[in-house]
């Protein structure tokens, strides 16, 4: 008789030096259920994943059960015979291969055959983008595709074998809302066929929308197992972090404060087109729309990396037409990737040379050597300012959680002093605790003088943390307002951006 847990875990523990990840967890995932891991980074989430994939393992004393059978030796390679799919926040795809290469990539490898049938690998591929719902080219390569389109053929790979469990860690983190629900759509697919689903996210309202059960974690422990209907935004929050979340809209700004940057009938062949605004100092700007909608490309053009083909950028009131990030950065322009880990990083150099590689030059002597003592007092500025966690400067920036390594690259460009910084999805994929510290840090840095560009899908984060607020559709801005004229279910409605 099948078991009706799909896993179940008793008695994890965990210890790394110094470090309990996991504190006697007990935790389970019926068959077809969709059950939501919530928590802070650093709470113990991943761990427990890695230790339910086979990839560590746990204390002595541990009990796993897949499908009712005790797994004593679980390792990844058991793990996945049993059904058992992870898809990591970071992607493992091959950025040289094309689409349908990296899809089929593991079926290819449990066949051992030594020759590829490539009509079989076209096969798998349609179909397992069929099941997303989602039309990418599958002979593109991946590294030429976004990183949402990216996110989405890792989905798919996913769910070409034969699956009991799968675990989705921050799935929807580069998803726009129109993907979120084409993946929440295959999760019900999957759900109505007994698979069942390990949701992670730090989008709260997904968790809502989704989950079946939540299972809520802190500092290594559960702090309970309950059903949506349980619990409100405000309580999830609360029991997460033992903290209440206080928003706060930024303080307005004068009618008659100077206009620092404007775009006047911006056009870019197929990217954007008649783009026209005014951003005044000290204010922040939010620019929201589905994926394609040339958010990011404009973005780019604002930042030199890609040149306008007509129309008039103004800065500071004179016209400017930039040809490189290194002439926009030079008059004052700053700009924080989406794809923090891949643009915004040197992920195996020192969190020092990430956060003072914009200045480098600040600090050379006369000689051309560095001065060590001033760029590290540089770094303690800001590291003392954003609340930066690390063991120790030398570390690599890749050993940091996603809220201190965002935080990294604002750093890098504040230390700039930027008169204008752009945002791109600047809370990506980071927890409600580190999210609320990043949006404190962008009002404060508004209510000093700099004036900031907000581009983010997620509706409520525009909302609470922007002045006024564009919304983009096919290239074009086909709506501005403020704050105070929609709510977010409307703004999700009326543009179609749920």
């Amino acid at each position: 008789m099948m078991s009706e847990k799909t896993i179940e875990l008793k008695n994890i523990s965990k210890v790394y030096p110094g470090v309990r990840a996991l504190d006697t967890i007990n935790f389970e995932i019926g068959r077809g259920e969709v059950h939501c891991l919530v928590g802070q980074n650093g709470c113990g989430k991943s761990t427990l994943i890695k230790i339910m994939s086979g990839v560590e393992k746990p204390e002595p004393g541990a009990e796993i059960y897949i499908n009712g059978e005790l797994c004593k030796h679980l390792n990844s390679h058991i793990s996945m015979s049993k059904g058992v799919q992870v898809i990591y926040q970071d992607l493992s795809l091959f950025s040289n291969l094309t689409v349908k290469e990296n899809i089929a990539f593991r079926d290819n490898i449990r066949k051992k055959s030594l020759f590829v049938n490539w009509k079989e690998v076209d096969k798998i591929a349609r179909k397992a983008l069929e099941l997303i719902d989602v039309d990418i080219d599958i002979n593109a390569k991946v590294g030429t595709l976004s990183i949402a389109q990216q996110q989405l053929v890792e989905i798919a790979k996913a769910l070409t074998g034969d699956l009991s469990l799968l675990i989705l860690d921050e799935p929807t983190a580069s998803l726009t809302g129109k993907e979120v629900r084409s993946l929440f759509r295959v999760i019900t697919n999957l759900k109505n066929k007994g698979i069942s689903i390990l949701f992670v996210s730090h989008k709260l309202n997904e968790i809502f929308e989704i989950a079946e059960k939540v299972t809520v974690m802190r500092d290594g422990k559960i702090i309970g197992d309950f059903t949506p209907s349980e619990l409100d935004h405000d309580r999830l929050v609360y029991l997460m972090t033992g903290m209440r979340e206080l928003y706060k809209q930024p303080k307005p700004i004068g009618n008659d404060y100077e206009v620092v940057m404007e775009a006047r009938n911006l056009s870019k062949n197929k990217n954007y087109k008649d783009i026209s605004f005014k951003l005044k100092k000290g204010e922040i700007l939010g620019i929201t729309g589905l994926l394609g909608s040339g958010r990011t490309e404009l973005a780019l053009t604002l930042f030199g990396m890609n040149p306008y083909d007509s129309g008039e950028l103004i800065f500071e009131g004179k016209a400017v037409k930039w040809t490189s990030n290194r002439e926009a950065c030079a008059a004052g322009v700053g700009y924080v990737p989406e794809d923090r880990l891949n643009c915004g990083l040197i992920m195996n150099q020192s969190i020092e040379d990430n956060l003072t590689i914009t200045t480098i030059k600040s600090y050379l002597s006369r000689f051309g050597l560095i001065n060590s003592g001033e760029r590290l007092k540089a770094l303690n500025t800001k590291v003392k300012e954003l609340g930066i966690k690390f063991s120790m400067p030398e570390a690599a920036v890749k050993t940091l959680s996603g809220g201190n390594s965002q935080k990294v690259v604002l750093a890098k460009w504040l230390l700039v002093n930027p008169k204008v910084l752009i945002l791109d999805e600047p809370t990506i994929g980071i927890d409600v605790i580190a999210k609320n510290s990043i949006h404190t840090l962008i009002k404060s840095l508004a209510e000093n003088g700099m004036s900031i560009i907000m581009i983010s899908d997620e509706v409520q984060e525009v909302l609470q943390n922007c002045h006024r607020i564009l919304v983009m559709s096919k290239g074009r801005i086909v709506f501005e307002f403020t704050p105070d004229q929609i709510t977010d279910k409307e703004l999700l409605e009326k543009f179609n951006l749920a």
